[in-house]
């Protein structure tokens, strides 16, 4: 599985930003999907997945309310529409392909980052 994200650009403090990651191959619909980000001089860390099928998903604390996981197996994408952004929210923000069909955290397949820069 390749994936290739896209989306990020600059915003001011309480805008909107729409990331999306199109996978290659044939094989998108059996995996969950995730949304990691790494801001500047910290480690990556979770943000959102999503399983197979859409039904379920899961959020860090941070995001929840304002972030919002979805696919569209048709189109082998994931999206993560984000509302209400915070300066914190800065980061460069990469999608994920968990090895298994429900969220298992276990990702074994990454796409390159798309930055994301929240302006105070």
């Amino acid at each position: 599985v390749q994936l290739q994200a896209s989306g990020g650009g600059l915003v001011q403090t309480g805008g909107s930003l729409r990331l999306s990651c199109v996978a290659s191959g044939r094989t998108f619909s059996t995996h969950a999907m995730g949304w990691f980000r790494q801001a500047p001089g910290k480690e990556r860390e979770f943000v959102a997945a999503i399983n197979w099928s859409g039904t379920t998903t899961d959020y860090t604390a941070s995001v929840k309310g304002r972030f919002t996981i979805s696919r569209d197996n048709a189109k082998n994408t994931v999206y993560l529409q984000m509302h209400s952004l915070k300066p914190e929210d800065t980061a460069v923000y990469y999608c994920a392909a968990d090895r298994h069909s429900d969220i298992s955290r276990g990702y074994d397949y990454w796409g390159q980052g798309t930055l994301v820069t929240v302006s105070s």
